[in-house]
């Protein structure tokens, strides 16, 4: 039998912790008995819970480890391995209303819809995948913390199996409802886990000064030659904003508002909750590489990196501080399980065992699906966390550049109504192909991320959806039709499909004079779109909350620099 170092009270908010979660999760969800509720909540939430689902789905345990990691072996020019969609966030209040439109459960359903029955099958196998890489790197990373801040004595892989036990209960009992508000609590203790360390450690390393006089100074650079650059940086921003488009989560996280603007304020501001804590997370590797220097706990090196974030907390925690770190990453952990298991259950349900295997089924018999669904693909997450990932943020970065090339389709078909089915699908091989090629030829694991090399790919895919799709027949001029109409009709209208050509018009002139017209999906022909309101006037809603997330961001960037320059 293993022993953990742990005290009473840090047993006692552990185990206080993991009850109260799970009884929430529970009660919460007890009267979920539809795919409706199970899937999206029945898109009854509001801001504030679509702000803590934001940051609960979007922060993920294997994130202050991974990025502690990279700070502390490369310096604060670190943080841009998750600061690599700052200055795509903005973009965030754009996005979010094309989800709330497209009226659908799953991304594939939509990818269906644009182009066709058997691209839905193809994005809901990328789905699967991305899928279970996502959770097993978020299980593999908080195993890690977990086990370092118990003094090493239960394996990694241990700990993966017993966390995913327990968000797996109430997932499987209240789906998206259960997910929606146990991230909504768990999001305070996801702030706390981001910043309790800084204090504790801040004395010992001298503070700032002591940090800067014992390591070199272009370890505290936002953007240095030998670490992270603007090029990095660059290449890191066009990653994270078209690969946020295709994230098989997406739809579960940003389109399940009570209204458009609930689900902008909650994807834009809950992202950028999770972009403040990121600086906590830095500090921590900082933090640690000036521990390790200057010689703290008898240690001078780490056996990898990533065992940074651990390293701290086994360290510097007080008596039942263990207990709350461990509860706070399980909170992150479970916030992005969860809702990713029920997501992976509503593409199982919906988008292939409902598709090709049963159609014409009872409500509750989807739902039943969705849940085994679910259930079975987090299994397949825990097998590859435990055999298959060897540092958590290779596993990050792989995942989230597969969504990019898929997220190639994505934009395109929004932006370009002229795209088809051939061309989708040569984006999608073409730039994954010519990706795992590269790192093979170059003899480097597959999950490896080189800016050069992402941005060969991306180009390799973007140019074969441009060409394909001119050589090839466009899509059915009423499929196409279809699936705009619904981009066009503000969410708090019916679409109807038998409407005039001068009803769209009208709803359309509607729409712009209340400022709802959306620039993505008017991108190539704004002045058409403003219906003879003007450019400012139509599109107002889109543009003031857009300046204010660019504010938002210049801020927490300029915030970064005036405390890491100290």
């Amino acid at each position: 039998m293993t022993s953990l170092d742990l005290a009473t009270i840090d047993w006692v908010v552990l185990i206080g912790y993991l009850i109260g979660i799970a009884a929430l999760g529970i009660w919460i969800g007890r009267k979920v008995g539809d795919t409706e509720h199970y899937f999206l909540g029945a898109r009854r939430f509001n801001k504030w819970l679509m702000i803590g689902q934001s940051l609960g789905v979007g922060t993920h345990a294997d994130m202050p480890v991974s990025l502690a990691g990279a700070v502390y072996g490369i310096g604060v020019s670190g943080i841009w391995y998750q600061w690599k969609n700052m200055f795509a966030t903005p973009f965030y209040w754009l996005l979010a209303p094309l989800y709330r439109r497209m009226r659908r459960t799953t991304l594939a359903e939509v990818f269906e819809d644009r182009y066709g029955a058997w691209m839905g099958a193809v994005y809901t196998f990328f789905a699967m995948t991305y899928l279970t890489i996502m959770m097993a790197s978020m299980l593999k990373g908080a195993g890690k913390v977990i086990s370092q801040a118990v003094g090493g004595h239960v394996p990694v892989n241990e700990i993966v199996v017993a966390m995913t036990a327990i968000f797996m209960l109430y997932s499987f009992i209240g789906g998206m409802v259960s997910s929606a508000w146990t991230d909504f609590f768990q999001g305070f203790l996801i702030l706390t886990l981001s910043f309790l360390l800084i204090p504790l450690g801040w004395n010992l390393v001298g503070g700032m000064a002591g940090m800067k006089a014992t390591l070199a100074a272009d370890k505290f650079s936002l953007a240095t030659p030998g670490g992270i650059g603007v090029w990095f940086i660059l290449m890191l921003t066009i990653n994270g904003l078209i690969g946020i488009t295709s994230m098989p989560h997406i739809m579960g996280m940003v389109a399940t508002g009570k209204d458009e603007n609930s689900c902008r304020i909650g994807f834009l501001y809950g992202t950028f909750v999770k972009r403040f804590c990121t600086l906590g997370w830095a500090m921590v590797g900082i933090m640690v590489a000036a521990m390790l220097a200057q010689g703290r706990f008898g240690v001078t090196s780490l056996k990898e990196p990533e065992d940074a974030f651990g390293f701290a907390c086994r360290h510097l925690l007080f008596p039942g501080g263990v207990g709350l770190l461990i509860a706070s990453v399980l909170a992150t952990n479970m916030a992005g399980c969860s809702a990713f298991m029920v997501d992976a259950g509503a593409l199982f349900a919906k988008s292939f065992y409902g598709r090709y295997f049963a159609r014409g089924r009872s409500d509750r018999h989807y739902l039943w699906v969705g849940r085994v669904g679910g259930l079975s693909i987090t299994l397949a997450a825990v097998v590859y966390a435990m055999f298959l990932i060897d540092r958590v943020l290779n596993a990050f970065l792989l995942s989230e550049t597969m969504a990019t090339y898929m997220g190639i389709s994505v934009l395109g078909g929004i932006f370009w109504r002229r795209a088809n089915r051939w061309g989708a699908l040569a984006a999608t091989v073409a730039a994954m192909v010519t990706n795992f090629a590269v790192y093979a030829a170059k003899g480097q694991r597959l999950d490896h991320w080189d800016p050069n090399v992402f941005l060969i790919a991306l180009s390799v895919g973007v140019a074969g959806f441009v060409l394909v799709s001119l050589m090839t027949p466009a899509e059915g001029s009423a499929q196409t039709a279809s699936f705009f109409l619904r981009l066009e009709t503000p969410s708090q209208f019916e679409v109807n499909q038998a409407e005039s050509a001068e009803q769209v018009r009208s709803r359309e002139r509607d729409a712009a004079e209340s400022g709802q017209q959306l620039l993505l999906v008017n991108l190539f022909h704004p002045l058409r779109g403003a219906a003879g309101a003007g450019f400012w006037r139509a599109y107002r809603v889109d543009l003031a909350g857009f300046a204010k997330g660019w504010g938002v961001a210049l801020a927490l960037v300029a915030l970064a620099w005036v405390v890491f320059r100290g």
